[in-house]
């Protein structure tokens, strides 16, 4: 009842705010401004006082963002200074990169694809995850282009420091200058495979050299799937461990996230002005809408093709759909979603295996944002990407998605390690972590629906899903 009435003092707050807020863009009525800093800072103190009353992280990380753009408005040199905050923040989220890859790929693919066991289940179900994360890259990069949500952000007074600065090998300049033009493109293909081959691992995590990492782990884990069960074990286990210890490790970071958030957006509207929210809100309702499109475009159909009954499967997965939108972690509503899919017909070892696996190399949802994201970066930074350069983004996350963790905001470890790979600037990244939240919400349902569905895929493949088995009645 306390947060209920605490909820809606904020809401009648930040309801009288935007209306003066309006009224004086639209010229209706001349507000003073020294009316409307009243009116934020008054909606501030409440804000703060509902995030003490709710005791939630993604509260404060909400109201900090708010906090951040006040700051931002009213006192932009004090929100300049806040931007060692925000950098701090992005550096402590870098450190997780190479442990996290290696964990999480070497586990996955020794601890749960032992070909041996699963025989046809395992190339079965990399062969739909690949399609449909595949798919689902495609649909983001095509959204953000539609939108163009990040096109017309002002980064004139962004330090020229932090603008992206193109690196060029000298070896390779001086190769291509031997070589007729239309050869070019085949010398720099294969210069980028060449480079995405780690020389020394180490120097790969310290570099945060993503696709290096990622190779290194996935030979690893075939190598380690390859060894007898006695010598394999001990390394699975302690891949294992490390995995879990570094999503811990993520959890404590994120209480950090807070300041980290509230800085950035301080520091982005102090720099760039408030018309950046405009943008940042745009590349939210573009997401929406893709992953929307996604589901029409692609689940949709598989889901009339395998002739499965819709309703009752809307009715199995709305609670473990449910637990994702709210915790913002496709992990939490991991239980539910295996124990529900058992229920509905599909056998235990399949969804044993499919729902695991599918967590490391099927998350649709977190796919989709990342290269729409990742656009975003390179429009609001005003960097001019070619197709040809699109779609080499779009490889180098088709290959590092795989490693996602399923918790909240792990995408953002993979989208500022692909930005550091291209040159884009992790500062807007920064700035797009104050609505990362919201967009956390949509993506992670998609991960459990498309997980959910791979199941019955699956099942249906192998002619082991068994409709009279469906305990679930119909929504």
């Amino acid at each position: 009842m306390k947060q209920n009435r605490a909820g809606l003092i904020t809401l009648l707050f930040i309801t009288i705010a935007a209306l003066l807020g309006v009224l004086k863009d639209f010229n209706i009525v001349d507000v003073p401004e020294n009316v409307m800093m009243a009116t934020r800072w008054l909606l501030a103190i409440e804000l703060v006082a509902y995030a003490i009353i709710r005791k939630n992280l993604t509260t404060w990380i909400l109201v900090c963002m708010v906090l951040g753009v006040f700051v931002g408005i009213d006192y932009p040199h004090v929100a300049v200074a806040l931007q060692p905050l925000s950098k701090g923040f992005i550096k402590l989220v870098k450190t997780i990169v190479g442990p996290i890859l290696f964990g999480t790929l070497v586990y996955g693919i020794a601890g749960h694809s032992d070909l041996k066991q699963v025989g046809r289940m395992a190339w079965k179900s990399m062969l739909y995850f690949y399609f449909a994360t595949t798919v689902a890259l495609f649909i983001g990069l095509a959204a953000i282009n539609l939108t163009q949500a990040g096109v017309g952000v002002d980064i004139q007074n962004m330090p020229h420091n932090e603008l992206p600065k193109p690196v060029k090998d000298v070896a390779d300049e001086s190769i291509l200058s031997t070589l007729p033009e239309g050869v070019h493109w085949l010398y720099k293909t294969l210069a980028f495979f060449r480079n995405i081959f780690p020389e020394n691992i180490v120097k790969s995590v310290y570099d945060a050299q993503i696709l290096q990492i990622v190779i290194f782990s996935v030979i690893f884990g075939v190598g380690l799937a390859m060894v007898d069960e006695k010598k394999r074990k001990p390394m699975v286990d302690f891949c294992e461990s490390l995995s879990e210890t570094m999503f811990k490790f993520t959890n404590v970071i994120m209480y950090f996230a807070p300041i980290g958030v509230g800085a950035a957006m301080a520091y982005t509207v102090g720099h760039m002005g408030v018309d950046i929210l405009k943008h940042l809100f745009m590349l939210v309702a573009t997401l929406y809408m893709a992953l929307i499109a996604f589901i029409l475009i692609v689940l949709l159909p598989i889901a009339l093709y395998i002739k499965l009954p819709i309703m009752k499967f809307i009715s199995a997965i709305k609670e473990p759909v449910s637990i994702a939108f709210a915790t913002t972690s496709s992990d939490a509503a991991l239980p539910k979603a295996m124990s529900q899919m058992e229920k509905f017909g599909v056998p235990r070892k399949i969804v044993s295996f499919v729902i695991p696996t599918g967590y490391s190399f099927n998350l649709d949802g977190t796919t989709l944002y990342l290269s729409l994201a990742s656009i975003f970066v390179a429009q609001a930074a005003g960097m001019h990407l070619s197709f040809g350069e699109q779609l080499l983004i779009v490889f180098t996350l088709m290959i590092t998605s795989k490693g996602v963790a399923a918790i909240p905001r792990a995408s953002l470890i993979i989208l500022i390690a692909t930005a550091d790979q291209f040159g884009l600037p992790t500062f807007i990244i920064a700035a797009i972590l104050g609505i990362d939240e919201l967009m956390d919400m949509g993506r992670t349902s998609l991960n459990v629906i498309g997980n959910c569905l791979a199941t019955v895929v699956i099942a249906k493949w192998e002619g082991e899903y068994n409709p009279d088995q469906v305990e679930i009645k119909e929504a």
